[in-house]
């Protein structure tokens, strides 16, 4: 296995987990919810009275951050090794596994975990067995 020295990037993947669990602590500390963006959206396809601001201004930061980082940092090209059809297959796979394990990766491998939580602990060790799974075969068997 070689290691592309000119995409590792620790330190903003260090600074990026660690904005992502003061994130996901603050989110369960003044709000007594769980930071997973599958759990947020949920709730505005069946919106609550006094629910759906927050959930709406969350998803609206989410989409409103790339813009503000291409404003700060410039344009980046995305890259995705990977056709349409391949894109749309695995979001309705993501999707589909996010309803099975009643909940995202977000919320069961950042928030569920740090609760100590045994259904997040399982939850996580499938999708990560999952993924390590489908990269070896992907790169390895299948070539």
């Amino acid at each position: 296995m070689l290691i592309d020295w000119t995409h590792f990037t620790p330190w903003t993947a260090l600074a990026g987990g660690v904005l992502l669990g003061l994130a996901s602590a603050l989110f369960v500390l003044l709000n007594g919810r769980i930071l997973g963006i599958s759990g947020i959206v949920g709730g505005l396809l069946r919106p609550r009275a006094g629910d759906i601001g927050w959930r709406l201004a969350f998803v609206l930061g989410m989409l409103v951050a790339p813009g503000a980082y291409w404003v700060l940092a410039g344009p980046t090209a995305p890259r995705i090794d990977a056709g349409w059809g391949m894109v749309v297959l695995a979001g309705l796979l993501v999707g589909v596994g996010t309803r099975y394990g009643s909940g995202c990766t977000s919320g069961h491998g950042v928030c569920g975990l740090s609760r100590l939580s045994p259904r997040s602990l399982v939850a996580t060790l499938a999708f990560m067995g999952a993924g390590f799974v489908t990269v070896f075969l992907a790169r390895h068997a299948l070539g």
